[in-house]
């Protein structure tokens, strides 16, 4: 499984992650699952980028269980489900899908943590971007397997 975003998407992706930082960003991709018919391969071509705020707070660390004093916006992100029905709702008005959700990883690499891991859902694709001191170095995808594991998932050089 291959995802494959715009060069102005990857843009828009990177100036949300340096503009929250030194916060998570997050948001939606919506798009389409293209199966190539000779090869078999699958690829989530995104249509568009669906910035929303992180909504992570005292009350989402209460539900979830985890320390209150431990964790913020800096490691933490949340997409109300308000902003996931909205973002649900314009895309299927437009023939598309949620096929995937990024965030940012501050001062952090572009790896899943546990909480990624916990909080995932394995019909998403997940792009992770490391922002290290405001800018953007890496930019990562990955998917759950079938033991909700991360693996790592080509990530198509950006499309003009």
């Amino acid at each position: 499984m291959t995802l494959q975003l715009s060069a102005a998407q990857f843009r828009q992706i990177c100036r949300h992650a340096e503009a929250t930082y030194p916060e998570e960003c997050c948001g939606l991709l919506l798009g389409t699952c293209e199966r190539e018919p000779v090869s078999d391969l699958e690829t989530v071509v995104v249509q568009e980028v669906w910035s929303v705020h992180n909504a992570w707070s005292t009350h989402q660390a209460e539900a979830a269980g985890w320390p209150i004093e431990e964790h913020n916006r800096g490691d933490r992100y949340w997409i109300d489900p308000k902003d996931m029905l909205a973002a649900q709702r314009y895309a299927r008005d437009r023939a598309l899908d949620v096929v995937g959700v990024y965030h940012s990883h501050p001062d952090h690499a572009a790896v899943p943590s546990e909480c990624d891991r916990q909080l995932a859902w394995s019909s998403y694709r997940y792009l992770i971007l490391s922002v290290q001191q405001g800018k953007t170095n890496d930019i990562r995808c990955w998917s759950l397997d079938a033991d909700h594991q991360f693996q790592p998932d080509p990530l198509c050089e950006p499309i003009a």
